[in-house]
């Protein structure tokens, strides 16, 4: 293995040697949700016609829990590497800019779907699942996986101390992940703030996901696909303009 395999591989086992802490608590997290709301706010809350709401619930979680973590995976390395010092070691290896970005974006995806899948798993015991369309599920938890990766980066690149990952994370990331319909449908929000919820590209990652699920949206995939695409395309287009100027880790 060469050049961004072994970069690849080297960032998986990062996360891997401590999955109890990386994989295992979003999933026992996301359960706990599951459980909370779910109990209380089953009986008072209809989203679809033949839908229950901790049904409803398990898509946007799976996604939440997906987007999370991708975007915890490459920002944490990045930041800790650079704070621990050996990140001088990468630099050194014979890597363009297209290698780091595949390893960190590529672990970042494989870290967000592993959680996403513990979550699913573990979910689908208290609640049936079903999937109408899961290709789209497929395609909007990778797409989302590696727009969060990306982000990871830049917020990596970005921060140069763990005080600043941490208001990126909690002031920018959280929000709109909560904010994105992940415990609602968007059609119950007053109009003003459906319209604000339409600029949230959060929001059609998730919704986009829910459909692979139920094969009911509140807006068209199609349309969801189109803007998550894009907003990869822009995203991971700056991350990997950072990675070639060498940004804040090139003296």
């Amino acid at each position: 293995m060469t050049g961004w395999q072994t970069l690849f591989y080297k960032e998986v086992m990062r996360f891997w040697k401590v999955s109890a802490q990386t994989v295992g608590a979003p999933v026992l997290t996301a359960l706990l949700y599951l459980l909370i709301f779910g109990h209380v706010l089953e009986d008072h809350v209809k989203v679809y016609d033949q839908v229950s709401y901790t049904a409803f619930l398990v898509p946007g979680l799976v996604m939440m829990s997906v987007l999370q973590n991708a975007f915890a995976n490459s920002s944490s390395s990045l930041i800790q590497s650079k704070i621990m010092g050996n990140l001088v070691f990468v630099l050194l290896a014979p890597l363009g800019h297209w290698s780091w970005f595949f390893a960190y974006v590529g672990s970042s995806v494989v870290r967000g779907l592993a959680v996403g899948l513990g979550v699913l798993v573990v979910t689908a015991l208290l609640t049936p699942v079903s999937f109408v369309a899961p290709w789209w599920v497929v395609v909007f938890s990778v797409l989302g996986a590696a727009l969060l990766g990306s982000l990871g980066v830049i917020a990596g690149l970005w921060s140069e101390k763990f005080d600043q990952m941490a208001a990126f994370q909690n002031f920018v990331i959280l929000p709109m992940t909560f904010l994105s319909g992940v415990f609602y449908s968007i059609h119950s929000l007053p109009p003003v703030w459906q319209r604000v919820s339409h600029l949230n590209p959060f929001f059609y990652m998730i919704d986009g996901f829910r459909h692979g699920f139920f094969g009911v949206s509140d807006v068209s995939p199609w349309f969801s696909l189109a803007v998550v695409g894009g907003a990869l395309l822009m995203v991971g287009g700056v991350a990997v303009h950072l990675l070639r100027i060498g940004y804040k880790i090139r003296g």
